[in-house]
């Protein structure tokens, strides 16, 4: 099995963060975003991975493509980065790893994270990832006759499934895949001037390959910066529940208190504050006189005489004051 991972850009909407790491390494629950992604999908389908192909923007840089190939190598698998020279759409940025694409494949965008317990059907063509949500109207669906997906259709007006297309998709043959993208890009078949993954979908569901969902049961967005500590939140609620300790015994805590559950990583420093629920504190942060709830600190901030909730502040940043809700980038400094 390989899996291929479009990363697209570096996410502006969740800049500053995005400006010096891209979204897809930003660490929820101190664990980058894509790093979470590939171990999930390798526990659903439950098989050897083989390679996975990562599919970035030439200025990521070569410690990012370092770290990107060391997550692949922790699954035992191939890493290989591919290039995509210009945003022309989902079919054009999968087709960036079209040497990859042989063989069964699983195909993931990094910018959305799941929880799921459902046995991969590796009979049908194609599975596609769902979850089933309360407005459709905002998301691609899937329709279905009985366990079989019959339609693909996007942000529906009028009701036809709550089914929404959460991003990840299995190919029982790449080989196929790639053909049915490499006629769009032939052709020139393109919508709203993007090649798109859905036009390969229906013309392969049109000569009767057999589509089926797979149902998760969560479904996690990483897109901008209140979903983003949402999602930390709400992971941390899961790894907690799942019995995980988060906190490392190399964290110094002091006169402090922290109300779980929390991510706080080694080498930290809480001194005289209260941290908690829902907060991820990352690598040798300092924390003194301070309360920290639903936030996502990254590594080497250092925050005193704060209190923040819904909070977002990246690596080496410095925040000292009474602002609350906030969301600061790499090495910036609030004092």
């Amino acid at each position: 099995m390989k899996i291929i991972v479009p990363m697209a850009g570096r996410g502006s909407r969740l800049r500053p963060h995005t400006l010096t790491i891209p979204k897809p390494l930003i660490p929820i629950a101190g664990k980058p975003i894509v790093h979470r992604l590939v171990e999930d999908i390798a526990g659903v389908i439950n098989q050897e991975i083989e390679e996975i192909a990562f599919i970035i923007a030439k200025d990521f840089g070569t410690q990012v493509e370092k770290d990107l190939v060391a997550i692949a190598e922790k699954l035992g698998a191939k890493g290989t980065i591919c290039y995509q020279e210009q945003p022309l759409g989902t079919a054009h940025a999968i087709m960036s790893a079209k040497e990859s694409m042989s063989g069964p494949i699983v195909v993931a965008y990094a910018d959305t994270l799941f929880r799921a317990d459902f046995t991969l059907d590796t009979t049908a063509d194609s599975v596609i990832w769902v979850k089933q949500v309360e407005d459709p109207s905002a998301f691609g669906v899937v329709k279905l006759d009985g366990d079989r997906i019959t339609d693909f259709v996007e942000k529906p007006q009028d009701f036809v499934s709550d089914l929404a297309i959460i991003g990840i998709y299995y190919f029982k043959s790449g080989e196929t895949l790639r053909a049915e993208l490499q006629y769009l890009l032939d052709n020139d078949i393109t919508k709203g001037g993007e090649y798109q993954l859905t036009d390969g979908l229906e013309n392969m569901k049109q000569k009767g390959l057999r589509f089926v969902p797979g149902k998760v049961d969560e479904w996690m967005d990483c897109g901008n910066k209140n979903v983003t500590v949402e999602t930390n939140s709400r992971l941390l609620g899961f790894l907690h529940a799942d019995g995980q300790d988060m906190v490392s015994n190399e964290a110094r805590v002091e006169n402090s208190t922290i109300i779980p559950p929390c991510f706080i990583d080694k080498d930290v420093v809480i001194i005289n504050s209260i941290v908690g629920p829902n907060v991820s504190l990352g690598r040798a942060t300092h924390v003194s006189d301070s309360k920290i709830k639903n936030s996502l600190i990254q590594t080497h901030a250092h925050i005193k005489n704060a209190t923040l909730d819904n909070a977002m502040i990246g690596n080496h940043a410095s925040f000292d004051g009474n602002f609350t809700s906030i969301s600061i980038g790499d090495y910036s400094v609030l004092e």
